[in-house]
């Protein structure tokens, strides 16, 4: 379903924060966009309410032209939460078009993974993942499902992040986090392990600080690692360095606990 613009905020604006709006900037003396027209309504027709068509003339309506950066036509962008989320140039293929907008629209768990998130922030852990858990049964390719289902088993089951991050490859925006949570898991799976480890004098620091990273006590972790990594840096294949490193690409550089910790923990590393 189509139409033309009759009232931007109401059309495109404030419908696209329940469904998202496909808004194709198009005029009369463009030849592409009347070749884009059809196949860009005939889609519509089809998407069976999962997201709404509306069209712009640029002519008609150039204060939108360039509140938008309208530069060249057609110009298609895709509205949700009231904000542009992607956008295409040009003339394309029906097929071209249908993979860009199976890639472009969101989940339909989207909304309910922000408040899973919201939930995992508050340290609502079960809550959290009673939320996610049925989105990613119904979409096994969500990976913002999986990052955070395996975050949330970081305490309770550390075991099970393996499996859940094994599809997230280098070309993933998730890559980097995913390959610390692996980190972070191998050193909490280690306070179920200590036979495995070897015998040291760092030892029980060490399991201290996997403890810690387990019970989500990231201060009392790196601190546990620094003096590990003090004393004895290559104890358990350096298990206390990729514990130390996994925190803070897990945390990010600017949280208060890598900055509290991040001058004290590369000194060790670098002594």
């Amino acid at each position: 379903m189509s139409h033309e613009l009759q009232d931007f905020e109401r059309d495109v604006i404030e419908r696209s924060r329940e469904t998202p709006v496909l808004v194709d900037f198009w005029a009369e003396w463009c030849g592409p966009c009347k070749m884009l027209a059809p196949v860009i309504e005939g889609l519509a027709e089809k998407a069976d309410g999962r997201w709404a068509l509306v069209k712009i003339n640029t002519e008609e309506h150039p204060g939108l032209a360039e509140r938008f950066g309208i530069s060249s036509i057609p110009n298609v962008k895709l509205f949700h939460g009231g904000e542009v989320i992607d956008e295409f140039f040009g003339a394309m293929s029906e097929s071209e078009i249908a993979s860009w907008i199976d890639k472009a629209l969101p989940s339909p768990g989207a909304e309910t993974l922000l408040k899973a998130f919201a939930l995992l922030d508050a340290g609502k852990t079960e809550e959290a993942l009673a939320a996610a858990e049925p989105v990613l049964a119904d979409e096994p390719d969500n990976q913002d499902a999986r990052m955070l289902i395996a975050e949330a088993s970081l305490g309770a089951d550390p075991g099970r992040i393996a499996e859940l991050l094994q599809p997230i490859f280098e070309d993933s925006d998730h890559f980097d986090r995913a390959k610390a949570l692996r980190a972070l898991a191998k050193a909490a799976l280690d306070v179920d392990r200590p036979d495995a480890l070897p015998d040291a004098e760092v030892k029980e620091r060490y399991l201290e600080g996997a403890a810690a990273v387990r019970n989500g006590d990231y201060d009392a972790a790196f601190q546990a690692f620094i003096e590990v990594v003090g004393k004895q840096g290559g104890y358990a294949d350096e298990a206390a360095k990729s514990a130390g490193k996994a925190l803070i690409q897990f945390l990010g550089i600017r949280h208060p606990v890598v900055d509290k910790n991040y001058r004290a923990f590369t000194s060790v590393l670098h002594s």
